[in-house]
Protein backbone atom coordinates (compact mmCIF):
# COMPACT_ATOMS: atom_id res chain seq x y z
CA UNK A 1 0.00 0.00 0.00
CA UNK A 2 1.62 3.59 -1.32
CA UNK A 3 1.17 5.42 1.69
CA UNK A 4 3.10 8.43 0.57
CA UNK A 5 0.42 11.29 1.18
CA UNK A 6 2.41 15.04 0.26
CA UNK A 7 1.91 16.18 3.62
CA UNK A 8 4.65 15.98 5.51
CA UNK A 9 7.24 17.56 2.48
CA UNK A 10 4.29 20.26 2.21
CA UNK A 11 4.70 21.05 6.50
CA UNK A 12 8.45 20.94 5.70
CA UNK A 13 8.03 23.46 3.60
CA UNK A 14 6.23 25.69 5.37
CA UNK A 15 2.69 25.12 2.83
CA UNK A 16 -0.60 24.82 4.90
CA UNK A 17 -3.04 22.38 4.33
CA UNK A 18 -6.53 21.80 5.14
CA UNK A 19 -8.79 18.98 6.23
CA UNK A 20 -12.17 18.55 8.38
CA UNK A 21 -12.86 16.21 10.90
CA UNK A 22 -15.50 13.02 9.32
CA UNK A 23 -17.96 12.29 12.38
CA UNK A 24 -20.52 10.82 10.19
CA UNK A 25 -19.95 6.63 8.92
CA UNK A 26 -20.23 7.00 5.34
CA UNK A 27 -17.25 6.31 2.76
CA UNK A 28 -18.70 8.65 0.46
CA UNK A 29 -18.06 11.70 2.53
CA UNK A 30 -14.47 11.31 2.55
CA UNK A 31 -14.94 11.05 -1.75
CA UNK A 32 -16.68 13.52 -1.57
CA UNK A 33 -14.28 15.73 0.45
CA UNK A 34 -11.28 14.94 -1.71
CA UNK A 35 -13.31 15.60 -4.85
CA UNK A 36 -13.70 18.93 -3.55
CA UNK A 37 -9.70 19.49 -2.73
CA UNK A 38 -8.97 18.97 0.76
CA UNK A 39 -5.96 18.21 1.22
CA UNK A 40 -6.35 15.63 4.31
CA UNK A 41 -9.64 14.22 6.06
CA UNK A 42 -9.46 13.24 10.06
CA UNK A 43 -11.51 9.68 10.25
CA UNK A 44 -13.06 10.60 14.04
CA UNK A 45 -13.83 7.36 15.68
CA UNK A 46 -13.23 9.06 19.47
CA UNK A 47 -16.35 10.99 18.74
CA UNK A 48 -17.63 10.03 16.02
CA UNK A 49 -19.71 6.66 15.48
CA UNK A 50 -17.93 4.95 13.25
CA UNK A 51 -16.84 0.70 13.53
CA UNK A 52 -14.13 -0.73 12.83
CA UNK A 53 -15.33 -2.03 8.67
CA UNK A 54 -16.70 1.15 8.08
CA UNK A 55 -13.32 3.04 9.18
CA UNK A 56 -11.22 0.98 6.72
CA UNK A 57 -13.66 1.32 3.84
CA UNK A 58 -13.97 4.81 4.41
CA UNK A 59 -9.78 4.89 4.09
CA UNK A 60 -10.33 2.99 0.42
CA UNK A 61 -12.58 5.83 0.06
CA UNK A 62 -10.59 8.63 0.47
CA UNK A 63 -7.06 6.43 -1.20
CA UNK A 64 -9.76 6.67 -4.24
CA UNK A 65 -10.34 10.63 -3.98
CA UNK A 66 -6.81 11.41 -3.61
CA UNK A 67 -7.33 12.73 -0.24
CA UNK A 68 -5.13 12.17 2.90
CA UNK A 69 -7.23 9.59 5.32
CA UNK A 70 -5.70 10.08 9.01
CA UNK A 71 -7.75 8.16 11.78
CA UNK A 72 -8.01 9.81 15.30
CA UNK A 73 -8.07 6.78 17.79
CA UNK A 74 -10.10 7.22 20.78
CA UNK A 75 -6.94 6.76 22.99
CA UNK A 76 -3.30 6.61 23.27
CA UNK A 77 -3.40 2.18 23.22
CA UNK A 78 -0.69 0.40 20.62
CA UNK A 79 -3.53 -1.98 19.77
CA UNK A 80 -5.52 1.24 18.61
CA UNK A 81 -2.94 2.72 16.95
CA UNK A 82 -1.95 -1.11 15.15
CA UNK A 83 -5.63 -1.38 13.80
CA UNK A 84 -5.81 1.49 12.14
CA UNK A 85 -2.82 1.94 10.83
CA UNK A 86 -3.31 -1.64 9.83
CA UNK A 87 -6.21 -0.52 7.72
CA UNK A 88 -3.72 1.86 5.23
CA UNK A 89 -4.79 4.86 7.02
CA UNK A 90 -1.69 7.62 6.55
CA UNK A 91 -1.09 8.68 9.85
CA UNK A 92 -3.23 8.90 13.47
CA UNK A 93 -4.28 11.79 15.06
CA UNK A 94 -3.99 10.63 18.99
CA UNK A 95 -6.03 12.45 21.83
CA UNK A 96 -4.94 13.48 25.21
CA UNK A 97 -1.24 14.04 25.26
CA UNK A 98 0.01 15.80 28.24
CA UNK A 99 3.38 14.33 28.92
CA UNK A 100 6.75 13.41 26.79
CA UNK A 101 6.29 10.30 28.55
CA UNK A 102 2.99 9.77 26.66
CA UNK A 103 3.97 11.28 23.80
CA UNK A 104 6.89 8.61 23.41
CA UNK A 105 4.20 5.95 23.75
CA UNK A 106 2.29 7.25 20.93
CA UNK A 107 5.37 7.12 18.77
CA UNK A 108 5.88 3.52 20.05
CA UNK A 109 2.35 2.33 18.76
CA UNK A 110 2.67 3.64 15.66
CA UNK A 111 6.26 3.02 14.17
CA UNK A 112 8.36 -0.40 13.91
CA UNK A 113 11.52 -1.09 15.10
CA UNK A 114 13.40 0.57 15.77
CA UNK A 115 11.86 3.61 16.44
CA UNK A 116 8.43 1.95 17.86
CA UNK A 117 6.99 -1.13 18.73
CA UNK A 118 4.19 -1.42 16.50
CA UNK A 119 2.54 -4.88 16.14
CA UNK A 120 4.10 -6.84 12.99
CA UNK A 121 1.84 -8.21 10.61
CA UNK A 122 2.31 -8.20 6.98
CA UNK A 123 -1.04 -9.55 5.42
CA UNK A 124 -3.16 -6.40 6.71
CA UNK A 125 -4.38 -3.83 3.92
CA UNK A 126 -1.69 -1.51 4.54
CA UNK A 127 0.75 -3.84 3.26
CA UNK A 128 -1.33 -4.96 0.40
CA UNK A 129 -1.70 -8.23 2.14
CA UNK A 130 1.48 -9.53 1.98
CA UNK A 131 2.60 -8.37 -1.43
CA UNK A 132 4.78 -5.72 -0.07
CA UNK A 133 6.42 -7.47 2.82
CA UNK A 134 9.96 -6.99 1.36
CA UNK A 135 9.43 -2.46 1.75
CA UNK A 136 6.48 -2.31 4.24
CA UNK A 137 8.36 -1.65 7.44
CA UNK A 138 10.81 0.69 6.76
CA UNK A 139 7.86 2.81 4.34
CA UNK A 140 5.52 2.60 6.92
CA UNK A 141 8.24 4.35 9.43
CA UNK A 142 8.98 6.83 7.07
CA UNK A 143 5.49 7.96 5.83
CA UNK A 144 3.03 7.31 8.63
CA UNK A 145 2.07 10.63 10.60
CA UNK A 146 2.34 10.72 14.15
CA UNK A 147 -0.19 13.62 15.27
CA UNK A 148 -0.69 14.78 18.81
CA UNK A 149 -3.20 16.55 20.07
CA UNK A 150 -2.26 18.91 22.85
CA UNK A 151 -5.74 19.44 25.20
CA UNK A 152 -5.17 20.50 28.43
CA UNK A 153 -3.09 22.56 30.69
CA UNK A 154 -0.66 20.10 31.23
CA UNK A 155 0.51 19.61 27.38
CA UNK A 156 0.52 22.78 26.73
CA UNK A 157 3.02 23.36 30.16
CA UNK A 158 4.98 20.47 28.99
CA UNK A 159 5.12 21.00 24.92
CA UNK A 160 9.27 21.93 25.11
CA UNK A 161 9.52 17.68 26.55
CA UNK A 162 7.21 16.71 24.02
CA UNK A 163 8.77 17.81 21.39
CA UNK A 164 12.09 16.35 21.72
CA UNK A 165 10.43 13.16 21.44
CA UNK A 166 11.29 11.25 18.00
CA UNK A 167 8.84 10.46 15.64
CA UNK A 168 6.17 13.28 16.09
CA UNK A 169 5.34 14.62 12.98
CA UNK A 170 2.28 17.23 14.03
CA UNK A 171 1.31 18.83 17.39
CA UNK A 172 -2.68 19.85 17.70
CA UNK A 173 -3.55 22.57 19.82
CA UNK A 174 -7.14 22.92 20.72
CA UNK A 175 -7.39 27.19 20.62
CA UNK A 176 -10.22 26.74 23.47
CA UNK A 177 -7.46 24.50 25.71
CA UNK A 178 -4.65 27.20 24.74
CA UNK A 179 -7.49 30.29 26.38
CA UNK A 180 -7.92 28.35 29.13
CA UNK A 181 -4.48 27.60 30.06
CA UNK A 182 -3.67 31.42 29.81
CA UNK A 183 -6.44 32.24 32.05
CA UNK A 184 -8.75 34.03 28.93
CA UNK A 185 -11.22 30.86 28.42
CA UNK A 186 -12.95 31.23 25.47
CA UNK A 187 -11.03 34.67 23.90
CA UNK A 188 -9.22 32.54 21.32
CA UNK A 189 -8.71 35.80 19.67
CA UNK A 190 -6.79 37.20 22.55
CA UNK A 191 -3.41 38.78 21.67
CA UNK A 192 -2.34 36.77 24.98
CA UNK A 193 -3.60 33.72 22.64
CA UNK A 194 -2.00 34.75 19.23
CA UNK A 195 1.35 35.50 21.12
CA UNK A 196 1.47 32.17 22.72
CA UNK A 197 0.37 30.23 19.32
CA UNK A 198 3.02 32.57 17.58
CA UNK A 199 5.51 30.90 20.40
CA UNK A 200 4.04 27.57 19.94
CA UNK A 201 4.70 28.04 15.78
CA UNK A 202 8.21 29.19 16.28
CA UNK A 203 9.02 25.90 18.95
CA UNK A 204 7.38 23.50 16.71
CA UNK A 205 9.05 25.05 13.38
CA UNK A 206 12.66 24.63 15.56
CA UNK A 207 11.87 20.88 15.94
CA UNK A 208 10.82 20.31 12.07
CA UNK A 209 7.08 19.28 13.66
CA UNK A 210 4.00 21.00 12.00
CA UNK A 211 1.56 23.19 14.27
CA UNK A 212 -2.27 21.90 13.99
CA UNK A 213 -4.93 23.97 14.98
CA UNK A 214 -9.19 23.52 14.49
CA UNK A 215 -11.13 26.22 13.50
CA UNK A 216 -14.79 26.28 12.02
CA UNK A 217 -14.77 29.30 9.56
CA UNK A 218 -12.21 29.44 6.20
CA UNK A 219 -12.03 33.42 7.04
CA UNK A 220 -10.53 32.19 10.53
CA UNK A 221 -8.16 29.55 9.28
CA UNK A 222 -6.44 32.05 7.19
CA UNK A 223 -5.55 34.34 10.87
CA UNK A 224 -4.24 31.08 11.89
CA UNK A 225 -1.80 30.50 9.34
CA UNK A 226 -0.33 33.62 9.14
CA UNK A 227 0.22 32.54 13.10
CA UNK A 228 1.96 29.29 11.41
CA UNK A 229 -0.61 26.97 11.53
CA UNK A 230 0.22 24.05 9.13
CA UNK A 231 -2.44 21.15 9.86
CA UNK A 232 -5.64 23.32 9.70
CA UNK A 233 -8.36 20.95 10.67
CA UNK A 234 -11.27 23.02 9.32
CA UNK A 235 -14.63 21.93 10.90
CA UNK A 236 -16.36 19.09 11.16
CA UNK A 237 -18.18 16.65 7.84
CA UNK A 238 -21.89 17.10 9.87
CA UNK A 239 -21.11 21.22 10.44
CA UNK A 240 -19.90 21.87 6.92
CA UNK A 241 -23.23 19.92 5.41
CA UNK A 242 -25.99 21.98 8.05
CA UNK A 243 -24.12 25.14 7.26
CA UNK A 244 -24.35 24.38 3.59
CA UNK A 245 -28.46 23.16 4.22
CA UNK A 246 -29.14 26.01 6.08
CA UNK A 247 -27.92 28.41 3.06
CA UNK A 248 -29.85 26.62 0.36
CA UNK A 249 -32.99 27.34 2.96
CA UNK A 250 -32.05 30.35 3.26
CA UNK A 251 -31.81 31.34 -0.15
CA UNK A 252 -35.08 29.53 -0.63
CA UNK A 253 -37.08 31.68 1.91
CA UNK A 254 -37.77 34.30 -0.32
CA UNK A 255 -39.11 31.67 -3.19
CA UNK A 256 -41.25 30.43 -0.67
CA UNK A 257 -42.53 33.46 0.60
CA UNK A 258 -43.61 34.78 -2.79
CA UNK A 259 -45.25 31.82 -3.83
CA UNK A 260 -47.07 32.24 -0.43
CA UNK A 261 -48.11 35.57 -1.14
CA UNK A 262 -48.99 34.43 -5.03
CA UNK A 263 -51.29 31.72 -3.35
CA UNK A 264 -53.38 34.25 -0.89
CA UNK A 265 -54.03 36.94 -4.09
CA UNK A 266 -56.11 34.31 -5.73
Amino acid sequence: MDTSNGLKAKWKEGIPTFGPFVQLNAPGICEILGHAGFDFCIIDMEHGVIGVETAENMVRAANAAGITPIIRVAFNRSELLHQALGYGASGVHIPHISTAEEAQKAVWGSKFYPVGERGVCPFVRAARYSADKAVFYRKANEEILVILAIEGTEGINNLGEILKVHGVDAVFVGPYDLSQSLGIPGQVNHPKVLDKVREIASLTKQAGVALGMFVEEPGVAKEWVKQGVLYCCLDVDAAILLKASMNYINQLQETKSMAAATTETR
